[in-house]
């Protein structure tokens, strides 16, 4: 009996984290990302579990982008056995060696803490992987540019196309072949249309199934100019009070996003001179990448190169890469901002200036952006008194602002207008959001578009051949 082609949905289904979707037919097995569970407990133990099928048999992952939720899982993947081609766009490719050798090295160095302080449930505490097996993913890459069609495996082959989310960032539409040829649209993470670096999304192409993304499914983003308002205003009446801003920033996009903000604050005279430390080898080592892809003219880039640095032109910027000079911003005496990974506090060392500032009244810190549920970030923006980091508890005295207008995702509206020009599909998947926002993208796109849309359960298995 001939098998039907299956699409699993083994991550991102319910929750706004750990994409992992696998396509089968008889030909073989496409994985399209492969990203780490964040956020709760009970997610976070997803990525420990062993994975739902061998790993040996995947033929090809495809990556939508570098961020970790996307691509963070690829290290332990190949170390149990996967060893087919990681296809992705060049800059994902570069973003992605950034990635996942400083997971790898989060991952050890918190667990080498954890043992040397005692505070873990585990005896030892161990990584979930290393850099060895980071590296060794790595090997696996094999760059493609937007919009070229290559075969992925046998039976399979695929298309890039520029999502707007991140630099690099790529929907991918899928062609399962045979008689009962199938194209399958992955929107991966959908950037805004009014990114300040990037292009917008590409639309997308008439395709038989849609799995979309739906991390604001049920929000629509502030103005951006009444945000900036609200930011400039925390971080002048902190610098008034000789305090620290500290802002927990993604190392991919949100901390470049960022600083083009504030300096266009600074420009403006919204907010005053101050220092602003960028305290995250990881997110310097991104910004590297940005500006060679701004400079090169790079097919998703919409800002023009220029001799000055559009993440620097007022010459306040540190850049700080060695663990000496994080810890020295402890005896900072004067007002200052500091940009850490990770952006949703839940590692890196955000971690160590958000135990320093958040008893003291003085401080803010600045959320520009999702924060998941779960997360240290979750819990600032919803107002907790107290939160433990460190494995101790720190209380919350200092000023927390929460900011959306620094998103790299579409909100409720802008996925709708998206998708709208489109062809109606035979099924849309809504997935990469919590459930009431991807319960309510649905609903609005079954409204809206006359689209049959659902938003699938972890583990669901959902079949992608034609109706007869």
């Amino acid at each position: 009996m001939r098998r039907l082609p299956i699409l699993s949905f083994l991550g991102a289904a319910g929750t706004v984290t750990g994409s992992r979707f696998l396509l089968e037919t008889e030909a073989g097995r496409v994985l399209v990302d492969c990203g780490l569970f964040q956020g709760l407990r009970e997610l976070r133990q997803r990525n420990w579990a062993p994975f739902p099928v061998d790993p040996a048999s995947i033929d090809a992952v495809i990556l939508t982008h570098a961020h970790v939720d996307h691509c963070g899982y690829l290290p332990a993947l190949a170390r149990d056995g996967f060893s087919g081609p990681i296809l992705a766009t060049p800059t994902t490719a570069e973003l992605a060696r950034i990635v996942l050798m400083d997971a790898a090295h989060l991952q050890e160095e918190e667990a080498a803490y954890a043992n040397a302080r005692g505070f873990s449930k585990h005896r030892p505490a161990l990584p979930l992987y290393t850099r060895d097996d980071a590296a060794a993913s790595l090997d696996l890459f094999h760059p493609v540019e937007f919009g070229r069609t290559v075969e992925v495996s046998a039976g399979f082959h695929a298309e890039l196309l520029p999502a707007g989310h991140i630099v690099g960032s790529a929907s991918a539409v899928v062609t399962v072949d045979g008689e009962d040829l199938r194209r399958i649209f992955f929107s991966g993470d959908v950037g805004r249309p009014d990114h300040p670096i990037l292009r917008p999304p590409a639309t997308p192409p008439p395709v038989d199934v849609v799995v979309v993304e739906s991390t604001y499914g049920d929000r629509v983003h502030e103005p951006a100019a009444g945000a900036l308002d609200r930011m400039a205003e925390a971080i002048a009446q902190t610098a008034r009070h000789g305090g620290t801003v500290v802002i927990p920033s993604f190392a991919v996009d949100r901390t470049e996003v960022l600083l083009m903000a504030l300096a266009d604050l600074v420009r403006t005279g919204k907010v005053p001179r101050l220092p602003i430390y960028a305290d995250s080898p990881m997110a310097l080592a991104v910004l590297e990448v940005y500006r060679r892809a701004i400079a090169a003219g790079a097919p998703d880039i919409a800002l023009a190169g220029g001799e000055c640095d559009p993440f620097d032109p007022a010459g306040e910027l540190h850049e700080l890469r060695t663990p000496e000079e994080s810890r020295s911003l402890n005896e900072l005496g004067f007002p200052s901002i500091i940009i850490s990974a990770s952006g949703m506090a839940t590692g890196g060392r955000v971690l160590h200036h958000l135990v320093r500032c958040l008893p003291d009244a003085h401080c803010t810190v600045i959320l520009p952006g999702y924060q998941a549920e779960g997360t240290r970030g979750r819990q600032l923006s919803d107002g907790a008194r107290t939160i433990k980091m460190l494995g101790r508890y720190v209380p919350v005295r200092a000023r927390v602002v929460v900011v959306d207008a620094f998103s790299a995702h579409a909100d409720a509206g802008e996925l709708v207008d998206w998708l709208k020009p489109g062809e109606p599909p035979d099924t849309c998947y809504v997935v990469h959001g919590e459930r009431a926002a991807a319960d309510a993208l649905a609903a609005r796109l079954g409204d809206e578009l006359d689209w049959q849309a659902v938003a699938p359960a972890q583990g669901e298995r959902v079949r992608v051949d034609r109706r007869r």
